[in-house]
């Protein structure tokens, strides 16, 4: 059985390579993701790994949770799964001024 891990506080300079090579000494790791900003292509501070093993992955969380790297303190725990977020439709985007008094709330006496 496989086990993803969380990785929160990473520095901005974290690759997969690094990711993998930095986990890979508590067993196998079968994948790796740093996530990146869409638009810059820079780390977001945060990634996961899985490993292949359950006491590899429960042994990285105790050893590497709070551990410093690079001048930031790792946050390792078991990755929960994502939650389901609602669709956005272009329809109904919400949010601006929307309507109001045409009159710019002068009041007029006829």
């Amino acid at each position: 059985m496989s086990k993803k891990l969380f990785v929160g506080g990473l520095p901005f300079s974290m690759t997969d390579d690094k990711l993998k090579e930095l986990f890979g000494s508590y067993g196998e790791v079968s994948e790796v993701a740093v996530i990146k900003d869409k638009f810059s292509g820079r780390s977001k501070g945060f990634g996961f790994v899985t490993f292949s093993d359950d006491a590899a992955a429960d042994k990285a969380i105790a050893e590497m949770n709070g551990k410093d790297v690079e001048g930031r303190a790792l946050t390792v725990n078991e990755a929960r799964p994502m939650e389901e977020r609602p669709k956005r439709s272009f329809g109904n985007r919400g949010g601006g001024f929307g309507g109001g008094r045409r009159d710019f709330g002068r009041r007029r006496d006829y």
